[in-house]
């Protein structure tokens, strides 16, 4: 009897040389896919950038919207994981106008070009900063948004093309609010690092750990593996409610910084809080639970005690 055979899907990571993008890629590897990355390797946290040799890589900016057009229109995709982005508040703050630019013009031509070229299925990362300070913990995805920044705002116009772009023309959208997301690879360059991978840098070096403010802000700490594995899930799932619907990936539990730190020594220093950011950030997961059995796997704490930080 004649085998028959079966075409896999082919997926595409935008920012798939970065933190979490990379740890996508990987994944999707590892199941056996066509695996695209398109990163412009701009990104000024990243210490170093990460390619799969088994991936094919494309260096564009995702906000030449003719360059993405003309990626689409000669490569076939099924599956887009949209991680690139200006990914950082103060710079955000700083810059607004190239927030908007990535996150938001970006976002339209990726969605553009997926509709007009057959994607299947567009997987958008957004983040908890659009909860803002209206909202009491725990944060669930049918709270108003707050946005405090440029950096969540043109995140949150991210969700509504998203939206738009699934009730308006067909595409099959998912978007992800990501929490305080750490793990193997995180960015440890410059003053704006997430918290954990600048801890890491400066224990590294041997210096003292920056807190800002009281250091007693908590946040939900979100294991990049886990991240991967909800995009994962979204991209194989056959429950249709979830097109168009906004996912909070977050552990459901949350730390102060200043826990995080005792966890990992006893060397540290304070530095003046900052504008534009929330005092309290934690997950209702129950929705991404029930809708695609996602799961958080790993706790901050089991992760800095095996020594994994550094």
């Amino acid at each position: 009897m004649e085998k028959v055979s079966v075409s896999r899907p082919s997926a595409l990571v935008t920012g798939g040389c970065g933190f979490i993008g990379s740890h996508v890629v990987d994944r999707l590897v590892g199941m056996g896919l066509q695996v695209m990355v398109m990163d412009d390797l701009s990104s000024e946290s990243n210490s170093k950038f990460y390619h799969n040799d088994k991936a094919n890589f494309f260096k564009i900016d995702i906000s030449d919207a003719e360059k993405v057009s003309d990626f689409f229109e000669s490569n076939k995709v099924d599956w887009v994981f949209h991680l690139a982005a200006e990914s950082r508040i103060q710079p955000a703050i700083e810059n607004p106008l190239y927030a908007v630019r990535v996150n938001v013009q970006g976002t339209c031509n990726l969605l553009q070009a997926a509709r007009l070229n057959g994607v299947s299925r567009f997987m958008y990362s957004s983040t908890s900063a659009a909860y803002g300070l209206a909202n009491d913990p725990p944060l669930s995805e049918d709270m108003k948004r707050d946005c405090l920044n440029p950096y969540s705002a043109s995140k949150c116009v991210g969700e509504d093309f998203c939206k738009i772009y699934n009730s308006l023309y067909g595409l099959n959208t998912v978007c992800f609010r990501y929490f305080n997301v750490y793990g193997e690879r995180q960015p440890t360059r410059g003053q704006y690092a997430p918290v954990i991978g600048l801890f890491q840098r400066q224990v590294e070096n041997g210096e003292p750990m920056t807190i800002v403010g009281d250091g007693l802000q908590k946040r939900d700490f979100t294991y990049v593996g886990d991240v991967a594995e909800a995009n994962i899930l979204a991209a194989k799932s056959d429950n249709e409610k979830i097109f168009g619907e906004v996912f909070n990936v977050g552990s459901g539990k949350n730390y102060s910084v200043l826990d995080i730190a005792e966890m990992i020594g006893d060397n540290w220093t304070h530095i003046p809080p900052r504008p534009g950011e929330a005092r309290v950030s934690l997950a209702d997961n129950s929705k991404i639970k029930n809708a695609l059995g996602w799961e958080p796997t790993v706790d901050i704490s089991e992760w800095v005690r095996l020594g994994s930080i550094l």
